[in-house]
């Protein structure tokens, strides 16, 4: 019993370990020309299958024809999905202009 136990726990402490962020940039126009950045969140529910709140990029560059967005899944974002065991997961995007 002991040593079925010993291995759950070292089964579950890898999962957990192995998990990664993830992210990914998109580029419009030439990509971003200067420093300004706005943030938001992005909400899903059951692991991000099903997404309540979205951020919008578009609406986020404000007019500007040349942006870089970046979505990501940061640390933060992870662990309030792992808290949640994954009913609520957010990503957060931010577009530079």
């Amino acid at each position: 019993m002991k040593k079925a136990f010993k291995i759950m726990t070292v089964a579950f402490a890898m999962s957990i370990m192995l998990t990664s962020c993830f992210s990914y940039t998109s580029v419009v126009g030439k990509g971003a020309q200067g420093n300004a950045q706005v943030t938001k969140w992005n909400h899903y529910v059951i692991g991000g299958l099903a997404p309540v709140g979205v951020s919008d990029s578009k609406q986020m560059a404000d007019g500007a024809e040349n942006y870089t967005v970046f979505t990501r899944q940061s640390f933060v974002n992870g662990l309030i999905a792992a808290i949640t065991f994954s009913i609520y997961t957010p990503t957060t995007t931010t577009v530079t202009k």
